[in-house]
């Protein structure tokens, strides 16, 4: 793109000091607008060294009101984040609706420093651009603005101004190492750049090349692209996304009424095999945090199926400092404004811990389906979505394991009524409980599409039969070892 790019013509001072008004009070009109229709806007600056990208940030924001927009300069990965996925800072800072995000620099600039400097294999390369496409399309797709600008000034501009901020001892601090580097291998470093933004110009989140030499001209193209990219979304905020084709592999799932529940265990027996188990089970988790494999383990089921108890019995099993149990119940305002992924995304484990979700990501295709919290093109979309999520967790190395927990009707309507007579249980049981058991069979339907779609050869379903709650949690410590054992 850069080898091919034209250099656009630069307007006389009279025009682009007219345009360029005109281009501020229409983006300060605009984030009205942005904040009455809920757009979250991501603005990604990358360029060059010296190329002005944090003085553009600023030109920008002076528009803005001060409480509809964060600015982060993503600097090199702290140690913590080296622990968790590439995308997760990334994720992590991504607007909510009716706001904007401005990055200095960020995936982009993360992997092509990687790429030169830290040789980055070619298969690498290609798995880690393949994720930042996933990742801007699902942005894009649940209704987030994405606009990409690389800054770009040639080799002799670049030399100029790195000799002017060096020849002063107040400014000399500004020029890196590696601006210097890039200055130094510019054609190298204009291949790597080119090659990027060919792979990730995506029609809906495209490459703005901005010819940075002049500041004020610099300003006015980002302005008037960011601008026209708003009016554009605020007009097609309504648009259904077309559905992607499935690209990954799936375990065949029985149907939940095909299931026998008549599976028990012995009280002397469980007690004997569940201290066996957790023992074992504590032995691996010690190995889990010296080799660094982060553990994923995901619980859905029906109200009153025994998911806490489940839980607890594993627990029992681990180290306190090296788990967490993340209880998911309806997502906050900050978190229901943004990606519905990015609750889950910020509450993954690092490596060698464990996290454990009381619910999950998918009840984007349970709850929110079938009580209309999201529209049908986001729930039928979300089951690629969160196929795509979990590649990610799997490629970074987790293990991820998903428990349904499976109980029949009646056995459901006597333990609620058992909770509804106990006092010290009664916090249990809830109007909302009532009202889901009413919705059995749609639930069921909805059930049974999630497993069939979603038990992908990676990151499998697992039916815990859990009318007997005693041989349901002695099956998930079995599955759990044995996967883990598998990985170790």
């Amino acid at each position: 793109m850069l080898k091919e790019w034209m250099n656009p013509q630069k307007p006389e001072p009279e025009e682009l000091a007219e345009r360029l008004g005109a281009a501020r009070e229409r983006l300060a009109r605009q984030q009205m607008q942005i904040k009455e229709k809920k757009l979250p806007v991501l603005v990604l600056v990358e360029g060059w060294g010296t190329a002005g990208k944090g003085s553009i940030i600023g030109r920008i924001i002076k528009n803005i009101d001060p409480r509809f927009f964060t600015v982060a300069a993503m600097e090199e990965p702290t140690e913590e984040e080296k622990r968790k996925p590439f995308l997760y800072r990334h994720f992590a800072r991504i607007p909510e609706g009716g706001k904007f995000t401005f990055l200095d620099s960020g995936w982009m600039d993360e992997v092509v420093k990687e790429r030169l400097y830290g040789g980055m294999s070619d298969e690498d390369y290609e798995a880690r651009i393949g994720s930042i496409r996933r990742f801007e399309r699902q942005l894009t797709d649940n209704g987030y603005l994405v606009i990409k600008f690389f800054l770009h000034i040639s080799h002799e501009e670049q030399t100029k101004r790195i000799e002017k901020l060096w020849d002063s001892k107040d400014t000399r601090w500004r020029v890196s190492k590696d601006d210097m580097w890039q200055n130094e291998h510019y054609k190298r470093c204009r291949g790597a750049f080119d090659s990027y933004l060919r792979s990730t110009n995506l029609p809906s989140a495209p490459w703005y090349i901005v010819d940075a030499k002049s500041a004020k001209w610099a300003e006015l193209q980002v302005l008037e692209t960011l601008t026209q990219g708003i009016e554009i979304a605020l007009n097609n905020s309504s648009m259904a996304v077309p559905l992607l084709q499935n690209v990954f592999p799936l375990e065949k799932m029985p149907l939940l009424a095909e299931i026998p529940l008549d599976k028990t265990v012995d009280i002397e027996e469980y007690h004997k095999e569940l201290k066996r188990l957790q023992q074992r089970l504590g032995e691996l988790h010690n190995r889990l945090y010296r080799k660094k494999v982060p553990v994923i383990v995901a619980y859905e089921g029906w109200d009153a199926a025994g998911k806490g108890g489940n839980i607890k019995r594993i627990t029992g099993a681990l180290d306190p400092r090296g788990y967490e149990v993340h209880p998911i119940a309806s997502p906050e305002p900050h978190e229901k404004a943004r990606h519905y992924l990015w609750r889950f995304w910020t509450r993954l484990p690092k490596t060698g811990h464990i996290a454990i979700f009381d619910r999950t990501w998918y009840g984007r295709v349970m709850v929110e389906r079938l009580e209309g919290f999201c529209s049908e093109n986001d729930w039928m979309r979300a089951y690629n979505e969160i196929n795509e999520f979990e590649k990610e967790l799997s490629d970074w190395g987790a293990v991820i394991l998903k428990f349904w927990v499976q109980i029949d009707k009646d056995t459901q309507l006597y333990r609620f009524n058992e909770r509804a007579a106990t006092p010290e249980k009664q916090w249990k049981i809830t109007d909302e409980d009532w009202r889901n058991r009413e919705k059995w069979d749609l639930y069921e339907n909805a059930v049974n599409e999630m497993l069939q779609k979603t038990s992908t050869t990676y990151a499998p379903w697992y039916v815990l039969e859990s009318v007997d709650k005693r041989y349901a949690r002695l099956k998930a410590l079995r599955i759990m070892i044995e996967d883990l054992e598998k990985v170790l």
